[in-house]
C-alpha cells in the first residue's frame, strides 16, 4: 500500500489557498473541449469534473513546462503556457469540486 508521503511525491499537492470560483472565471476558455461544467460532450476529449485536484495540479504543470506529450498535447501546451500557478491550482479546486457525473 502507498503511504500519503508518497503519494505526495507523485502529485504536487494544490495549494490550500486555492479559490475554485477565480477557477471557475478562468475555465470559460476550458469549456469549448471539457464542457461548461467540465463533462467534455466530445469523446475525444477528457472529463474533468470531479477529477483528483492534486492529478489536475500536476498535469496542467507537465502541459505548461511541455512534459506531458502525445494526443492533445500541442493545444493543451499553449493553454496552459500563459497559466500561473496560482491559476493552475484554481483551476484544479474548480473541476475537483465539481461532482463528476455532471449531477
Amino acid at each position: 500500500m502507498m503511504s500519503i508521503a508518497a503519494v505526495g511525491l507523485a502529485f504536487p499537492v494544490a495549494s490550500m489557498a486555492a479559490d475554485p470560483a477565480a477557477g471557475k472565471a478562468k475555465a470559460a476558455v476550458c469549456a469549448a473541449c471539457h464542457g461548461a461544467n467540465g463533462i467534455a460532450q466530445i469523446p475525444t476529449y477528457p472529463s474533468l469534473a470531479g477529477q483528483n485536484e492534486a492529478y489536475l495540479v500536476s498535469a496542467l504543470t507537465a502541459y505548461k513546462n511541455k512534459q506531458r506529450n502525445g494526443g492533445q498535447a500541442v493545444i493543451m501546451q499553449g493553454q496552459a503556457a500563459a497559466l500561473s500557478d496560482a491559476d493552475i491550482a484554481n483551476l484544479a479546486a474548480y473541476y475537483a469540486s465539481l461532482p463528476a457525473g455532471g449531477k
